[in-house]
């Protein structure tokens, strides 16, 4: 009977523990302010030019899209059309942000070199359903679920180039191992991990907590109860899949998720993944930090791709 006892107490223990792991790292109540982000010194300096990109974006007109998940959640996005027979991009923010914050400036270079551009709400992110953020599991098979959405909605010959930050990042990335049509011609990816597992070891040790101990709660609650298993997807074993050129741009100051998780997707396809680094740039900052070298990079690489105009 003890032993029945300590068995439920286990069990107990190991439940509510993934709970909380749960609603910590996975859960999103789409309350998160969209400066929230930009509190640490490193984003003091971008402070004002972020405000002033943002505010550029929102008077913008868009038009509000949405498709229905492969899970039955409905996704919106914000489409900026340019011109008819542009290429596109489909831009994919990072965790608990938006598109107003994470791609007020890689929006205005994606308009200005000539693409129209489709940037998602992420789901459980701004209108879209959902409140478990799945570090890119499912949002990789949302991404893909976007391509054929503009692919129906710009016809069979649009050129798309695949855009993330952060968790967007290594969204796309991620994306690249789910068969991607002849469309995609290019992935940009700005900032990503290496894989949902490493990402979680290393904000659990900046946390405080033990990773090695937290991590089978972290598991278990996204299993229970966000549904997914976060070793189903890894950035650097999906680009061996990989069928089109992608850049990897980090910030080497970045402190939230070190270079080296780049080097982990470059080292593992070489031939495909082009890696660029910025001394100075904090997470996510390249593109505020030396913005023409960004640009240039981002032209070079679209005409790699391909890319018509380029």
């Amino acid at each position: 009977m003890y032993i029945l006892y300590f068995i439920i107490g286990i069990i107990f223990v190991f439940t509510i523990g993934a709970f909380f792991a749960y609603r910590i790292a996975f859960y999103n109540s789409k309350k998160i302010k969209p400066m929230a982000a930009l509190g640490s010194d490193q984003y003091a300096k971008h402070r004002e030019t972020t405000r002033a990109l943002m505010d550029e974006m929102k008077e913008l007109e868009f038009e509000e899209v949405s498709i229905v998940s492969f899970d039955g959640l409905m996704l919106f996005g914000k489409y900026y059309h340019l011109k008819d027979g542009a290429p596109l991009q489909i831009q994919c923010h990072g965790y608990r942000g938006n598109a107003y914050r994470d791609f007020c400036g890689g929006n205005k270079l994606a308009r200005e070199s000539g693409f129209n551009t489709l940037v998602i709400d992420e789901r459980a992110h701004g209108k879209s359903d959902g409140h478990s953020i799945t570090l890119g599991i499912n949002e990789r098979k949302d991404v893909r679920a976007w391509i054929d959405f503009a692919i129906t909605r710009f016809g069979n010959d649009v050129q798309i180039v695949l855009v993330g930050i952060s968790m967007g990042a290594a969204t796309v990335v991620m994306t690249s191992d789910l068969s991607l049509p002849r469309n995609v011609v290019g992935i940009i990816a700005d900032s990503p991990y290496s894989s949902p597992k490493e990402a979680i070891l290393k904000l659990s040790k900046d946390m405080g907590f033990p990773p090695g101990i937290t991590y089978p709660f972290v598991y278990l609650g996204a299993l229970l109860f966000g549904g997914f298993k976060i070793n189903e997807a890894d950035a650097s074993e999906a680009v061996k899949k990989a069928n089109v050129p992608i850049l990897v741009i980090h910030g080497e100051q970045d402190r939230l998720i070190p270079c080296e998780m780049s080097d982990a997707i470059k080292n593992s396809a070489p031939t495909l993944v082009i890696k660029e680094t910025f001394s100075t740039a904090g997470h996510g900052l390249s593109c505020l930090e030396e913005p023409e070298r960004y640009r240039k990079l981002l032209n070079d690489f679209y005409a790699i791709c391909k890319i018509k105009g380029f």
